[in-house]
């Protein structure tokens, strides 16, 4: 069994030595185990090579000013923001998915925040970032995520009078009494 695990130790390194990107990314995630403790970093992980990280709304601040102005990493740019509504994850149903960019470097990072819906609000990173003011109103009109701290945050794209969130998940896709989309029609 030993040997197994030695093995698999053997060839993982292997992996990470011949593909760059695994090995840049090994070292990003260590960099960020030392700033913020390990525990800061859940669901660790690299989709199609972009290294993909959740933390906590509360630490979320905190963490993306350190690394805006870390000299190692330098993530001196926000790619993107956007929420997300996942109804069925219960108290964490309302997230806020964050892509930085190292120019310095050419290192991607994706952080992730969930929390309840019942109590949608966030830090803003207007402070840190100027092109998060425009992606922060857009996940507000979107998601109703409120941002605070943001120096004007309203509707952006909706009427200002809007009294829901169109992208969250809380109508049915099609409407059920339409007729014109029955069997009958469709050879079902």
């Amino acid at each position: 069994m030993a040997e197994s695990n030695e093995e698999s130790t053997v060839a993982q390194t292997a992996v990470i030595e011949t593909d760059p990107n695994k090995l840049t990314n090994a070292r990003v995630l260590t960099t960020l185990q030392q700033l913020f403790g390990e525990d800061a970093f859940t669901d660790v992980e690299e989709p199609y090579g972009l290294l993909t990280a959740t933390t906590t709304r509360e630490r979320i601040h905190e963490i993306i000013q350190t690394l805006h102005g870390e000299p190692i990493l330098q993530f001196n740019f926000l790619t993107t923001m956007c929420g997300i509504h996942y109804p069925e994850n219960e108290g964490q149903e309302l997230g806020v998915i964050y892509h930085l960019h190292s120019l310095v470097h050419n290192v991607r990072l994706r952080l992730k925040i969930f929390f309840p819906i019942i109590d949608p609000a966030v830090p803003t990173l207007t402070d840190i970032y100027a092109t998060a003011n425009w992606m922060e109103r857009e996940t507000f009109d979107f998601f109703g995520i409120i941002f605070t701290g943001h120096p004007n945050l309203i509707r952006i794209l909706n009427v200002e009078d809007m009294d829901y969130h169109p992208m969250r998940r809380e109508y049915p896709l099609e409407d059920g009494t339409r007729e014109d989309k029955t069997d009958l029609f469709f050879g079902r």
